[in-house]
């Protein structure tokens, strides 16, 4: 099994080479089974040729004469590089053993077996010795490239192989994000509006031909709507800590969200202590009723078993009503769930009318329960008007359980006297703590594996990933158990990709993304990106070139005559390559000089897109390669009119072809010119390696230069018709060459250019696979940023983007998040004429057209946030056609005491503005659809508790005195008018805004308090200190 950490790459991480999977899949990829039979071919080609020599010359010293010839072991040496699984050193000292080998036995055979006339020169030696060289040094570069390109691509497959487990993550999580939020029947159409948000900001010239913005809210009939309030919760909530707050709100509400769980129904929302669910979403239930009943009841148990076990005094009011509803989402920003409808607004009365321990329910309801529960009157037109004056009976479920207490006469179990000394929160807390709730999220954090869908190649079976937990565990022991699993999952989609790599055969390529056999992508617009690719490190090949020309110049120069034309011929090719590395390296090495001279510029700027241009480097390629294939045999056709002797005598390996009679070559010898046709083969097979050198050029482009270039070579070896001229005595000793050294010579061009062109098939048909790899995983990077931004904005719309951080980013330090602010000024808006404006019948659909109105109201006030003005005003909720916002969140946590004073009140400043500017909204929208709607606004500032809440539909809510005051603020506010507390007026007077004071208004639960309206015709624009 791999090391922790080994497969998850940084940018500026040292990677090593050393990797385990690394290797095996260099292995595979390199050592490809078609490469594999090309060197049984070859050792076939070679075995053959041995077994004819074996019965043509019967003599053991010929067969071992022959076994060491020069491209044999050229051969030997190149297979070892680029087709051997041998690493580097391996390789470099293979090869050099096979050269000094070959040296070493041809001295050898020839000082044992000397003939007359037979001379070993040292010029020889030094000609095979280069060529060998030449071979090393070429194969070495060929084996660097190859192991970088190796990685590199090793690299980019896992990558994204990573990049594609961690969309399918995204995927899962978004998916899991977006139900956490709204139900599965309307988030789909959510998800894709959030994708043509993201599209519409990458495209600002893209025009809108909807005036109206979408509006996801569907119609259901034959629902039952549940309100549920704790009562005595205000008075223990003011006692509470942030984190106890948060706790106790997340460990009721947990409990009440399983408890609707097992009764099938749907929570909508939480408002404060306030929960209310439905029965028959999205799914039509007949047994809504009865689902809603059992809910309430199993609620008021659960509360009154905290007041018994905690002595605390707090109990569950519960309301139900049956009917039809309008659910969905409205707005653009903080999208809640919610419904709407007089039978909600009903639900929501028979609540507030309701009795503390007791289920309040309509004769609606109770038509639905048949006698599944007895009832008794409820008697709700008494404690509310609207009851009365609809003239709606109620009555109050009786539940089960309390008739069984009353029959064994089991008085109930208190624990109080157990913490008497604790405070109430607390008792609370630690009582609460013990139902074990899930933490908002966990649900996103504590996943399957991405892989779980099939097995592990060694059949064990799959773990979960938990990804950014926020369990009760360490940090630390989270992340490495995280990292862990993601190993796991890396590692065995590397090995289906190996195993993937090892089956497939290039020669026929059929993966889906090739053309048959021409290795061609499908794809017209990626073969396009593959041809006009930047090719790093090009250079190196035209360094590499060159230094094959020079090894053909010594290589001729010590066995060749010393002729003008030689050194002519060399002088054109060496200035021709000289130029072209001028050009190569002229931004490398005379950038500096550059300004100075003009022509030097213009040679940088061709410099610098030799890599990067292929009109550039096409023709500079094909001029190298042609240059060398020509110089290797150019020389060739003089030697047929001019038979003089080399400087030395025969090639003791496959050049020597003297008679018997022959005691010494002269000059005027005919057979002198099998002496350098040897050495002309190697410098071609030379020139077909220095072909080879440019491994990420078209492959097209190198089958056309060889074809040529070996169909030249063989009809001018044809041509001079060398073996014709050494007939003329009896050869019944000639060596080493056969009888016919032509046809050796041949079969020699032929090995190396099968073996070439297989070579380079390889070679191109990775690197259209690196380019594939590249291009997915941009494609799937793309994807994945997508959906991260998808993640982000859903996450953003249930939460601020600093408490979204605290859920989604790399390091968490806390397992609930709440924060504690000293100074945050809270807004409520209100649109009071939309309860008079609804109405439901057929010509608006049911109130569906009325909520569409009420939904470009929302979506106004949100785009209104997307100011940067208005960047610290942060929307908490809204209330049916009431608007939440709160301003002084985005502090950092823990920072919140270091802001000035000055910056606390400018951010009461902004919410006025903002205020101000819903009422200018609001003013359009009236002038566009022809209605009177006016806004009725209440701000106050003081200290709140932040915090989330609600494991299923995870909430952000904020709490505190100075909600409720902002709340009432609101209510009893006039309309037109900003109504705010004493305090936050004086702030506002001292920013230069004008108040008016109204005077002392009573406020249920505060009592008498003074309050004061902005006067919004006399605001300034910008308030002192709001930028």
């Amino acid at each position: 099994m791999p090391a922790k950490g080994k497969y998850f790459f940084n940018e500026n991480e040292d990677c090593k080479i050393t990797d385990p999977l690394y290797e095996k899949y260099r292995y595979t990829s390199q050592q490809h089974p078609l490469l594999l039979l090309l060197l049984f071919i070859a050792i076939t080609f070679c075995i053959t040729l041995i077994t004819i020599f074996f019965v043509y010359q019967p003599e053991s010293h010929h067969h071992l004469a022959f076994i060491i010839t020069v491209p044999f072991f050229l051969f030997i040496i190149f297979t070892v590089y680029t087709m051997l699984p041998f690493g580097m050193r391996d390789a470099v000292i293979i090869s050099i053993l096979s050269a000094v080998s070959h040296i070493v036995a041809l001295s050898v055979a020839v000082t044992l077996y000397p003939e007359p006339g037979q001379q070993l020169t040292t010029f020889q030696l030094l000609a095979n010795a280069v060529i060998f060289l030449c071979g090393n040094l070429v194969g070495a570069f060929h084996k660097y490239r190859m192991q970088d390109a190796s990685w590199d691509l090793y690299r980019y497959t896992l990558k994204c192989i990573q990049v594609r487990m961690k969309l399918k993550i995204e995927k899962r999580q978004q998916e899991s994000l977006l139900l956490s939020i709204l139900p599965a029947h309307i988030s789909m159409g959510m998800k894709l509006a959030i994708i043509e948000r993201l599209k519409e900001t990458n495209d600002d010239r893209q025009m809108h031909d909807n005036n109206f913005h979408s509006l996801y809210v569907k119609r259901h009939q034959n629902v039952s709507i549940l309100y549920a309030d704790i009562v005595g919760f205000t008075r223990l909530a003011s006692d509470c800590s942030p984190k106890e707050l948060v706790v106790m709100l997340n460990e009721l509400f947990g409990k009440f969200d399983q408890i609707a769980k097992e009764n099938e129904c749907m929570r909508i929302k939480i408002l404060g202590d306030c929960y209310y669910c439905v029965s028959g979403l999205p799914v039509s239930l007949p047994v809504h009723a009865r689902n809603c009943v059992k809910m309430g009841l199993d609620m008021c148990e659960a509360i009154k078993q905290v007041k018994e076990a905690t002595g605390v005094d707090i109990s569950m009011r519960v309301g139900i009503h049956s009917g039809n509803v309008l659910c969905g989402v409205i707005g653009l920003r903080k999208w809640q769930y919610d419904v709407w409808s007089h039978d909600v607004s009903l639900a929501n009365r028979m609540e507030s009318s309701g009795i503390p321990g007791r289920v309040h329910i309509t004769e609606a309801t109770l038509n639905h329960l048949g006698k599944a529960y007895e009832v008794e009157e409820g008697n709700g037109h008494l404690r509310d008007p609207y009851l009365k004056a609809m003239n709606i009976k109620t009555y109050l479920v009786i539940d089960p359980r309390s008739k069984q207490h009353t029959l064994t006469n089991h008085p109930p179990k208190t624990r109080v006297n157990d913490g008497l000394k604790m405070r109430a929160s607390v008792r609370m807390t630690r009582y609460l703590e013990s139902w074990g709730a899930a933490r908002p999220f966990a649900h996103l954090n504590h996943r399957e594996s991405v892989s779980s869908e099939s097995s592990a190649p060694s059949g064990r079976q799959r773990k979960e990933i938990p990804l950014n937990s926020t369990g009760r565990q360490k940090t630390s022991d989270r992340n490495t158990s995280q990292k862990g699993r993601m190993e796991e999952d890396t590692y065995d989609e590397m090995m289906s990709t190996i195993e993937g790599l090892s089956s497939t055969k290039p020669s026929c390529s059929n993966s889906d993304d090739f053309c048959g056999c021409s290795l061609f992508f499908v794809e017209s617009g990626l073969e396009k990106e593959y041809r006009t690719i930047p090719i790093p490190r090009l250079r190196s090949y035209f360094a590499c070139a060159s230094i094959v020309l020079l090894c053909i110049f010594v290589i001729q120069m010590f066995v060749m005559p010393k002729t003008a034309k030689l050194g002519l011929s060399f002088g054109i090719v060496g200035g021709i390559i000289v130029l072209i590395l001028c050009v190569c390296f002229t931004d490398k090495c005379l950038k500096c000089c550059s300004q100075q001279w003009p022509l030097l510029r213009h040679l940088c700027a061709i410099s610098d897109k030799v890599e990067t241009m292929p009109l550039v480097r096409l023709p500079l390629a094909v001029i190298t390669i042609g240059a060398l294939l020509v110089i290797a045999i150019f020389n060739l056709p003089a030697e047929k009119s001019r038979s003089i002797n080399a400087t030395g005598s025969s090639d003791g390996v496959v050049t020597f072809v003297a008679t018997e009679k022959s005691t010494a070559v002269d000059f005027t010898g005919s057979c002198t010119k099998d002496v350098i046709l040897p050495y002309y083969t190697y410098c071609c097979i030379l020139g077909f390696i220095a072909c080879s050198v440019f491994l990420r050029m078209n492959f097209e482009l190198k089958v056309l230069l060889l074809s040529i270039a070996v169909s030249v070579y063989i009809f001018l070896f044809t041509a001079n018709n060398f073996s014709a001229g050494c007939s003329n005595d009896n050869s019944t000793t000639q060596r080493l060459f056969m009888k016919d050294p032509v046809l050796m010579t041949d079969l020699y061009l032929g090995l190396f250019y099968v073996t070439l062109i297989l070579f380079s098939r390889q070679i191109e048909y990775y690197c259209r696979l690196d380019c594939l790899w590249k291009n997915k995983f941009k494609k799937e990077h793309e994807q994945f940023e997508t959906m991260e931004n998808v993640n982000r904005l859903l996450l953003e719309n249930v939460l601020p983007a600093h408490v979204a951080a605290h859920f989604i980013g790399d390091k968490l330090n806390e397992d609930w998040y709440h924060q504690s602010y000293d100074c945050v000024c809270v807004m409520f808006a209100s649109v009071p004429d939309f309860k008079v404006f609804y109405t439901e019948c057929d010509v608006n659909k049911e109130g569906l057209e009325c909520l569409r109105l009420l939904n470009e109201i929302i979506a106004d006030f949100d785009e209104l946030l997307l100011k940067p003005k208005f960047s610290g005003v942060e929307k908490i909720k809204t209330i049916g056609s009431t608007y939440m916002a709160a301003a002084g969140l985005s502090v950092a946590p823990g920072q919140e005491n270091n802001q000035d004073q000055e910056r606390q009140h400018a951010q009461i400043g902004i919410m006025v503005e903002y205020g101000i500017a819903l009422m200018s909204k609001l003013d359009g929208i009236n002038r566009h659809s022809f209605n009177n709607f006016r806004l009725r606004v209440g701000i106050n500032h003081g200290p709140v508790i932040a915090g989330v809440i609600g494991a299923r539909k995870p909430q952000y809510d904020i709490w505190g005195n100075t909600v409720n005051v902002a709340s009432r603020m609101e209510s009893t506010g006039e309309l037109g008018k900003i109504q705010v507390t004493e305090e936050t007026s004086k702030i506002l007077q001292e920013l230069g805004y004008s108040c008016e004071c109204r005077g002392l208004i009573n406020v249920k639960g505060k009592g008498e308090l003074r309050t004061y309206f902005v006067c919004t015709d006399t605001a300034k624009s910008q308030g002192i200190g709001l930028n």
